[in-house]
């Protein structure tokens, strides 16, 4: 039985993620999602929107998932050292760098193969949380610009 790791914020959970985690099941015949815990988050991303326990239940409740586990906080590499994955799925634009990843792996004495994955060509204005949110915020300015105007 081959198992993959895939890991990531999933933060508003969208189109982007679920074709990221669909992909990283063909890889193997199990997969375990790392969802990042709100402190990663904060370090590498943003506030997060929604909280680490809310984002792990979301991802436990899809049907491609097979496991998911919330991050370590200090050491990213200590929940591959405990799940022990074949394979790490990497999606396209994950800021990870491979050659770290597979130089501390072998340093730690963890055979894993890396994949990177390839974009998401059916991508649109909602298949990334930055871009959600962004979204969000030009409708609320719309919106109170819209009210402005109307007590004018």
């Amino acid at each position: 039985m081959v198992t993959v790791m895939a890991s990531g914020t999933f933060d508003l959970l969208h189109m982007g993620h679920i074709y990221y985690l669909k992909e990283s099941k063909k890889l193997g015949d199990k997969l375990l999602v790392v969802v990042a815990c709100d402190e990663t988050v904060k370090k590498l991303k943003h506030e997060p929107v929604t909280s680490e326990q809310l984002r792990l239940g979301l991802i436990k409740e899809l049907k491609v998932v097979d496991d998911a586990y919330l991050g370590k906080k200090d050491d990213m590499f200590a929940i591959v050292e405990e799940l022990k994955p074949d394979i790490i799925a990497l999606g396209f634009d994950q800021i990870h760098d491979t050659l770290q990843i597979e130089k501390e792996l072998k340093k730690r004495k963890q055979s894993v193969k890396i994949v990177r994955l390839p974009k998401f060509e059916n991508m649109n204005d909602l298949d990334g949380t930055r871009r959600i949110i962004a979204k969000i915020i030009a409708a609320y300015e719309f919106q109170k610009e819209m009210e402005a105007i109307e007590k004018t």
